[in-house]
């Protein structure tokens, strides 16, 4: 059986359940109260340039061109949500969104899908040196998004393509899974550490911490790290931990938000 990768992962989002589910949030959910508080805090000016990775159908982006930032890039690696946030935002007027087709691991690949210049959406245009000479003052990588890339390496190469692309002191917000933060995550991780340990763990993941599933959303695969992973990964990428609660802690949430998304926890770091 073959191991997943980010191919997996891109034929994953496409598929017709995740693009509904996905578009189906980005429509009806917008920020969440937790989102939104962290972002008050750590992005207070509404004119510094913003790039938020892995966008999905734009639920994030919109949201924040509604609040009032003004100088937008969002970018996602799946062709069919890219497009749902084109259109969304075409529908709810937020026409200054820069969209781009890109992969979180090599941003110096990317397509304009729809550009504030005025380009036509869904046409796609050569634009690598957008992600080579825009030093942004902030980053968002939300609901988990950093941890749908398959392999460590893969994750520290994401966070240092956002750390090459952001000004020095830029702020990074990104959520991941904590498979310490509960009793039943603990027990739930020390079976799957005796399944690692005699060699039978779902053969498809690449390495321990991984999750592969199948649910309303279609197939997902998740890395769930502990706290331990995240600060390493942030030390060796260049980011400065600023400050990590789990959402509950932050804010406390609408219903259809608990339903929409499992608990989490929040990361803000800054570019050294």
């Amino acid at each position: 059986m073959k191991k997943i990768t980010a191919a997996t992962v891109r034929a994953d989002f496409n598929d017709l359940l995740a693009v509904v589910h996905y578009t189906r949030a980005a429509h009806e959910l917008g920020l969440w109260a937790s989102e939104r508080a962290l972002i008050d805090r750590f992005f207070p000016d509404l004119q510094t340039p913003l790039l938020e990775a892995g966008c999905g159908a734009g639920r994030v982006s919109i949201a924040l061109w509604q609040l009032g930032y003004r100088n937008l890039t969002a970018f996602d690696f799946a062709e069919e949500l890219i497009d749902q946030a084109v259109s969304l935002a075409a529908e709810r007027r937020a026409t200054g969104i820069r969209f781009l087709h890109a992969d979180a691991t090599n941003l110096t690949q990317c397509h304009v899908i729809s550009d504030i210049a005025g380009g036509t959406p869904g046409q796609r245009s050569d634009t690598c040196h957008l992600l080579r000479d825009i030093g942004f003052g902030g980053a968002l990588f939300l609901f988990n998004g950093l941890m749908q890339i398959p392999g460590r390496g893969n994750r520290r190469a994401a966070l240092r393509e956002l750390h090459r692309v952001c000004a020095p002191g830029a702020p990074l917000l990104f959520t991941t899974h904590d498979r310490d933060a509960t009793p039943t995550e603990r027990a739930m991780w020390r079976l799957e550490t005796l399944r690692w340990t005699r060699g039978d763990q779902d053969p498809r993941l690449v390495e321990f911490g991984d999750r592969y599933f199948e649910d309303a959303a279609g197939r997902t695969f998740m890395h769930l790290p502990d706290r331990r992973e995240i600060l390493e990964d942030l030390a060796t990428t260049g980011w400065t931990h600023a400050f990590d609660a789990m959402r509950a802690e932050v804010a406390r949430e609408l219903h259809a938000v608990r339903d929409f998304s499992d608990e989490c926890r929040f990361w803000a770091a800054h570019r050294k």
